[in-house]
């Protein structure tokens, strides 16, 4: 929201199945520009409804949201979440790419910025397993609610639109 109110011409993008409020809603398959770059959406639901990853592929890049994480993936047992969908969208979707691209997530516990497909099929302790497999380790992660998901889940609706009105 902030950004809108600070670069002209700056404009929010967001899944179509978020169902978020934004200026432009993306489809699968979708292909957008950030100036001379070119991103094509790739649907991975799972950890919600709406997550999307951007691939850069002239760059051989990918922006993973929080679908994929280095050595993880986000969680599913709130917000939508759905172990099995993400389990088939992340490896359909992101782990599907050739091994050399590289892959950013939306954060990292540990200070890490970027990894790779190739680095991900071979090490990731969640998504190299079965999908059952899988499953069972998502819903037994006994992860404790998350402290700012109250307010986080209300600003990712609005993309950050109440933070700029309340600081206007």
């Amino acid at each position: 929201g902030k950004l809108k109110g600070i670069l002209e011409g700056c404009r929010s993008v967001i899944s179509a199945a978020s169902k978020a409020q934004a200026d432009e809603h993306l489809n699968p398959g979708d292909v957008f520009g950030v100036g001379c770059i070119k991103l094509e959406a790739r649907a991975t639901p799972g950890h919600t409804n709406g997550c999307m990853t951007y691939v850069w592929h002239d760059q051989r890049k990918a922006f993973t949201g929080d679908a994929l994480l280095i050595r993880g993936c986000g969680r599913t047992d709130f917000q939508e979440g759905n172990s099995e969908r993400l389990y088939d969208s992340v490896h359909s979707q992101i782990l599907s790419l050739p091994d050399d691209y590289n892959l950013y997530p939306a954060h990292d516990y540990k200070g890490q910025t970027a990894t790779t497909v190739g680095e991900e099929l071979k090490y990731n302790p969640r998504l190299t397993k079965s999908k059952a497999e899988f499953v069972d380790i998502m819903n037994n992660l006994n992860l404790s609610y998350p402290k700012m998901i109250d307010k986080a889940v209300p600003a990712n609706l609005v993309c950050g639109f109440h933070e700029f009105a309340e600081s206007s």
